[in-house]
C-alpha cells in the first residue's frame, strides 16, 4: 500500500515534465526571430573571434618581450587566437541554428 501513493506521484511528475518538454519543443518550432536576435547573434560572434585574438596577441607580445628570439610569438599566437575564435564562432552559430526537431 505505501507504494501506491509514490507511484501516483511519480507518474504525476513524469506527465508534469512530459507536458513541459512539449512545451518547450513548440516553443522552438515556432519561435519568431525579432531584429534584436539578429543583432545579438553578431555580438556573440564578434566576441567569439575578438577575445581569444586579443588574448593571443597580448600574450604573443609579453612572450616576445621577455624571450626575444627570430620567432614572432605575437604572429604565431595571433594567428591562433584567430583561428580559435573562428571555431568558437562556429560553434555558436551552428548550436544556435541547428533544428531540435
Amino acid at each position: 500500500m505505501s507504494g501506491e501513493p509514490h507511484n501516483g506521484a511519480a507518474r504525476d511528475e513524469a506527465e508534469q515534465i512530459a507536458a513541459r518538454a512539449r512545451r518547450k519543443r513548440a516553443a522552438r518550432r515556432n519561435r519568431v526571430n525579432s531584429p534584436l536576435y539578429g543583432i545579438s547573434m553578431f555580438g556573440l560572434v564578434g566576441w567569439a573571434v575578438a577575445l581569444p585574438t586579443l588574448v593571443g596577441t597580448a600574450l604573443g607580445v609579453w612572450i616576445d618581450r621577455q624571450w626575444p628570439s627570430e620567432t614572432s610569438w605575437t604572429l604565431i599566437l595571433l594567428l591562433a587566437g584567430v583561428s580559435l575564435g573562428a571555431l568558437n564562432a562556429w560553434y555558436w552559430i551552428d548550436r544556435e541554428t541547428r533544428d531540435d526537431d
